[in-house]
């Protein structure tokens, strides 16, 4: 399926988006793009992946299980009544429970909208749960606006949930029913049980201790700090920053740190020490030190935690922690080695273990869907009843592959013969 295709779908189809009657909108035609690219098929369903037992197992032990009695009190009733269902979803779009109208749960089993399946954007399509992950915010999608011919009857609103103390979306929350869903309070109504779940999981978090700092950059451009009971959201060069210094806690002095940061051999250290006084603002004075560079404490960074468990030998929970590459955006030498050096070491550990479905996460995951090296390991590693859709991902990205090389050797009209 070409991305012509889509786009000329996305310039002539016109649906019922939550405005009311008109053309696609550009956040569904967005989604529809990769899901093109991924090579969802539009007329296929969701996949099953875990059974009753790994279902049990795996709800047992997610975060978001805390949160689950808040979500029903908040949802259970509204869904019952109206004959909706409400869904929440790990960070990766696996559904882990699927609750509401008796006769709607049974419509849904027909495709394959259950406990266990995989609703991920990359595997499923535009939909609201897989689509609110992908772009991590509330997201509504309406009838057509669907991928696949299948869901095109549905409407569902959804909103990420992240864990409170590190910014990580934990998974998403989920409302799916028919045409009465198609009303923007319905997105509003998601959003605000998403926050409620977060408060809850404040609430039974662990206090902060005061004198240590957390930092989330992993799956964002833009870290996250915690200090104090404050989060701040930092700049690119602020988080790049912050995140060196995290690796470094016995500090960095400049010319080191100027080299880490920038490609470009030509900034001055004057540029540094600008933009190290604007973080120092920021933060407050005590938080920075100089000569060397450092920070104030302890620092609990969710790369470092990652990296710490893969060490051990915790392949399941270095990948549970993976939220996505280290400040993705970031072209700092420094942190590029840093992202670099923790996805390979976090790629050759599934590859090792040969889980299916902690293959099946990264492979689904929007850092992981041209990852070729997984999609094989994944395709020796999955039963043969969830083989054919993975084996034609993987015949999809080879051949891509195949026609590169290709190009590549094609001389060129100045190559001499």
């Amino acid at each position: 399926m070409s991305d012509a295709w889509v786009t000329g779908r996305a310039e002539t189809a016109t649906v019922p988006g939550p405005g009311g009657s008109g053309r696609v909108r550009p956040l569904v035609a967005a989604s529809w793009r990769r899901s093109a690219r991924a090579r969802v098929s539009p007329d296929g369903a969701a996949r099953v992946e875990l059974d009753e037992d790994e279902l049990a197992a795996y709800r047992e032990g997610h975060p978001l299980a805390a949160a689950m009695p808040v979500i029903r009190e908040l949802m259970g009733a509204y869904a019952t009544d109206g004959e909706h269902l409400l869904a929440v979803c790990d960070a990766g779009g696996r559904m882990l429970w699927v609750e509401g109208h008796p006769a709607t749960l049974r419509e849904a089993r027909g495709m394959n909208f259950v406990a266990g399946a995989r609703w991920s954007e990359a595997a499923a399509g535009t939909n609201a749960p897989g689509t609110a992950l992908a772009v991590d915010r509330p997201v509504q999608v309406v009838a057509s606006e669907h991928f696949r011919h299948p869901v095109r009857a549905w409407t569902c609103a959804a909103a990420p949930v992240h864990d409170p103390r590190t910014g990580r979306v934990l998974g998403a929350v989920d409302i799916t029913g028919g045409q009465r869903l198609a009303h923007p309070h319905s997105l509003g109504f998601v959003q605000a049980v998403a926050r409620a779940a977060e408060s809850q999981l404040a609430l039974l978090g662990p206090a902060p201790e005061p004198d240590r700092l957390g930092l989330s950059a992993l799956g964002r451009d833009e870290a996250v700090l915690s200090a104090g009971g404050r989060r701040i959201r930092l700049s690119r060069r602020h988080s790049e920053i912050l995140v060196l210094l995290a690796h470094r806690p016995e500090g960095v002095g400049g010319q080191e740190l100027l080299t880490l940061l920038y490609e470009d051999e030509s900034v001055t250290p004057v540029t540094l020490r600008a933009e190290l006084s604007r973080l120092r603002a920021l933060l407050g004075p005590d938080l920075l030190r100089s000569r060397p560079y450092r920070l104030k404490g302890a620092v609990e960074a969710d790369f470092a935690a990652v990296d710490r468990r893969l060490a051990s030998g915790a392949v399941s929970a270095a990948a549970g922690a993976y939220a996505g590459p280290l400040l993705p955006a970031s072209l700092a030498p420094g942190v590029v080695r840093l992202r670099e050096r923790l996805a390979d070491r976090l790629r050759a550990a599934l590859v090792g273990r040969g889980d299916p479905g902690l293959l099946a996460d990264w492979a689904y995951s929007t850092w992981g869907e041209d990852d070729v090296v997984v999609w094989r390991a994944l395709c020796a590693a999955v039963p043969a009843s969830g083989l054919p859709p993975v084996r034609a991902r993987l015949d999809s990205l080879e051949a891509e592959l195949s026609a590169g090389a290709t190009a590549l050797q094609r001389p060129g009209p100045h190559t001499r013969r």
